[in-house]
């Protein structure tokens, strides 16, 4: 692989380099959710919120939908509209961001690395004349960023073979896409989501496990031996073994003979008490809002009661993928390193497309702001002879009409008209008597000399 060349041992010689760590606040731990949670024996295991349902829904489903966006790169032509191009410096590696990965599979690792550490390092790889060609998406425990005495960012990068790093190595910023948020504690250290929403994550887990032990258990809830009297611990202890090894677990139902007036007296559970459901439902409402996803989209809840789909996905978007798309476009500039008038788009068509009769709505009353090729191309579908006019009304006047019109001194004819002055009648001259007789001699003349002809 080849990075924008430096000296690597030159830079750390010449300048001394600390890690942003800030004293344990690492950019990819989970730690305790409240002072003395720890004290408490209150612990949040990242591995295990992962494996909550709620938490891993809303990550996947974040990551699928910014995935199947496609990402367009866009030009802004001389009357400032942005329009799509294909530019040999920038095209390829978006269509192809490396050699193990797709579009998709790169989108998706890139957001599921935010959701999970707060913090995405994309690797470039250069070809002879300094062009990006290859963008690989680290895992963010190998990466350390570093900050110099002269306030200079670097990162250290331990070995990843997939990304072309046989040995550890340090580089600049420059050689880094770094996209990061909820930056609490420092600039360059983002914070997952789990951070919030861990222990919910860990109490819907406990609540799952303790539920899935009470139906292995044959549904029944544990119970007391008791004895008409005293007991030594040695012979409570071994009837205790005796008890769980052959009437627990996967014995539990077996019938037990008892002797001495032993008792088996089981202790009953009541649902109001523990109620699983509804701990259930709270803490996954509590993950879902930490990373700002609707609870319906990830099957908890009811569904809102009006059924605008595209209203739905508006406010899904605005409120959870917009920050993370926004971020995803500028990083992916900035890193390319294009310029003024030039950039990425991610196609949010896919995401917000309507349903068939809003649709067709839509383009029915925007037939005059759209071309009937721009609408037909909405849905697929080819341009045709004389569909690239807009086309509107005959009544309909343009600004300009309307401005000349307007400048008038009497613009709508509201005043008084004159009366217009009678034009004098001209005398009229007399007639010229023609005879009849005279007529139809000319007349029968012209027939009598057509004959003749």
């Amino acid at each position: 692989m080849r990075l924008l060349g430096f000296n690597i041992s030159r830079i750390t010689a010449e300048k001394a380099l600390s890690s942003v760590d800030d004293g344990g606040r690492g950019w990819y731990k989970v730690f305790e959710r409240f002072p003395g949670a720890f004290q408490q024996n209150v612990e949040v295991k990242f591995d295990s919120v992962l494996s909550n349902h709620a938490d891993f829904a809303c990550r996947t489903l974040i990551a699928s939908d910014i995935a199947k966006l496609r990402i367009k790169l866009v030009q802004k032509n001389e009357s400032g509209i942005w329009t799509e191009v294909s530019n040999p410096a920038y095209s390829p590696v978006l269509r192809k961001p490396n050699h193990f990965q797709n579009r998709m599979q790169f989108v998706e690792s890139w957001v599921l690395s935010k959701l999970q550490s707060g913090n995405t390092y994309v690797l470039k790889q250069r070809d002879n004349r300094g062009v990006v060609v290859k963008l690989y998406v680290l895992d963010p425990r190998m990466v350390t960023p570093l900050v110099s005495d002269t306030g200079d960012v670097f990162y250290q990068l331990n070995s990843d073979h997939l990304a072309g790093l046989q040995e550890s190595v340090v580089v600049p910023s420059r050689e880094i896409i770094h996209d990061r948020f909820n930056c609490f504690y420092h600039p360059l250290v983002g914070l997952s989501p789990i951070f919030a929403g861990g222990l919910a994550a860990m109490q819907g887990l406990a609540i799952q496990n303790d539920s899935a032990s009470f139906f292995k258990n044959g549904a029944r809830p544990g119970g007391v031996l008791t004895a008409p009297g005293a007991i030594e611990d040695e012979t409570a202890k071994r009837i205790k073994d005796y008890w769980d090894t052959n009437f627990a677990g996967d014995n539990s139902g077996k019938v037990a003979v008892l002797g001495d007036n032993l008792k088996y007296e089981p202790m009953k559970a009541k649902s109001t008490d523990s109620q699983l459901i509804e701990q259930l439902q709270w803490s996954a409402q509590v993950i879902c809002s930490t990373y700002h996803v609707p609870p319906y989209k990830v099957g908890i809840g009811q569904m809102p009661a009006f059924n605008n789909i595209q209203a739905l996905n508006v406010e899904y978007y605005s409120q959870c993928l917009q920050t993370l798309i926004e971020a995803m476009e500028i990083c992916l500039d900035e890193g390319l390193g294009m310029g003024e008038g030039i950039g990425t788009e991610l196609d949010t068509d896919n995401l917000l497309r309507m349903d068939a009769l809003t649709q067709m709505d839509v383009l029915d009353k925007g037939k005059n702001i759209f071309t009937p090729d721009e609408a037909r191309a909405r849905i697929n579908l080819a341009p045709t002879p004389g569909g690239s006019v807009v086309y509107r009304q005959q009544q309909d006047f343009s600004l300009e009409a309307l401005s000349k019109r307007d400048a008038q001194a009497d613009p709508f004819g509201t005043a008084p008209k004159p009366e217009p002055t009678p034009t004098p009648t001209p005398a009229t001259e007399p007639e010229k008597a023609v005879s009849v007789t005279h007529t139809k001699g000319l007349f029968a003349g012209a027939r009598t000399t057509r004959k003749a002809a």
